[in-house]
């Protein structure tokens, strides 16, 4: 008789400790965010904003989509043969650094003298490492010298002359400025100037300005999040701001916390958008710790900064986010975004406009 009330009660207490779920399944939910979905994945963008098919043309889609294509499988296959997040992220930016197409790099705008100031920043999500550059003039690729700086320095930002001179004695490539010199962007600042205005970001045929018609701008600004088949996670972003920028500006890009952010307990995160809002909002930061510390999932984080506190502080632009468990979120509250997506069985994703 002991034998069997032994037996009952071990299989009371096992089907008294079954896990409830509430009404609104939020266990279901944290027991799928905590199962791995992918051993590896890449993420990336190339900017956000009023972005309507109706004003792109086909080749010019076509152009956009292609290189974003290209970016992104330079990443998948450095995962893919067993390579870092690290060194994903910064081969699939300097993709993008190195078109005319973004706002980065070679495609960087133009400050109102009329030269090229380009910001950078890096986070290791292992070790919570970061580098930062902001306001380089020739320094060919930005998102490399973020890195170098976070590897070989005891700095996290570096700026200006200073940063140009660390690449040099890194052995970076240093070009002549000119090199970062594209007709159009030129030409956007000569009609922004005209207009005594400031323009937020690239646009080849119309001005967005730095007022109530901020919302029908665009922002070219590149990112990359890397989750690679170790468990680390990298993010990245590189810009050249805001066209006829004075005084030295620098947005949100460079910044630890508000332009990138990577941890391996939670995410990575690259941002895109009005910097100075980004910045007041601490966005990319901001989800991560939505994670941490309230648990959400990836996609209950990232929708909540961006179409709420970030709305309501009055910020337009995006994200693009991936977790520890390889799930993705493209976030933004602006008509398109351009972006892109891997995982590991290879599914690529491609797009630009709202959907």
């Amino acid at each position: 008789m002991k034998k069997i009330f032994f037996i009952a009660s071990v299989l009371l207490i096992s089907f008294g400790c079954k896990p409830t779920t509430d009404k609104n399944n939020e266990t279901d939910i944290t027991n799928n965010q905590s199962k791995k979905i992918n051993d590896f994945a890449i993420i990336i963008h190339g900017g956000a904003g009023t972005i309507l098919k109706k004003n792109m043309s086909d080749e010019k889609e076509a152009e956009y989509k292609a290189k974003l294509e290209e970016a992104i499988k330079v990443g998948h296959t450095i995962l893919k043969n067993g390579g870092t997040s690290q060194e994903a992220v910064m081969k699939t930016i300097q993709v993008m650094e190195e078109s005319p197409l973004f706002n980065a790099g070679k495609g960087a705008v133009f400050t109102h003298e009329e030269t090229n100031e380009l910001d950078a920043s890096f986070m290791d999500g292992k070790t919570l490492n970061a580098g930062a550059v902001a306001g380089v003039t020739n320094v060919k690729s930005p998102i490399e010298l973020a890195i170098k700086i976070m590897t070989d320095s005891d700095h996290v930002m570096l700026s200006g002359t200073g940063a140009s001179t660390f690449a040099k004695e890194k052995g970076l490539e240093i070009v002549d400025p000119s090199y970062f010199y594209t007709e159009n962007r030129f030409q956007s600042l000569q009609r922004i100037k005209n207009r005594a205005k400031t323009q937020l970001d690239h646009d080849d045929k119309k001005a967005a300005f730095y007022d109530a018609d901020i919302k029908n701008s665009k922002f070219g600004t590149v990112g990359c999040v890397a989750l690679d088949k170790d468990g680390n996670i990298a993010a990245g972003t590189s810009t050249g701001g805001m066209t006829n920028k004075r005084w030295g500006r620098i947005g949100d890009a460079p910044i630890i916390g508000s332009g990138t952010y990577a941890n391996n307990k939670t995410c990575g995160v690259s941002s895109t958008g009005w910097g100075e809002y980004f910045i007041r909002s601490q966005v990319a930061y901001d989800i991560s710790a939505q994670m941490e510390y309230q648990q959400k999932t990836l996609k209950e984080a990232t929708k909540n900064v961006i179409q709420n506190k970030l709305t309501q502080l009055g910020g337009t632009g995006g994200v693009v986010a991936l977790d520890k468990n390889g799930n993705m979120s493209f976030e933004f509250n602006t008509a398109g975004m351009y972006r892109a997506s891997m995982d590991e069985n290879g599914e690529l994703i491609v797009k630009i406009y709202k959907e």
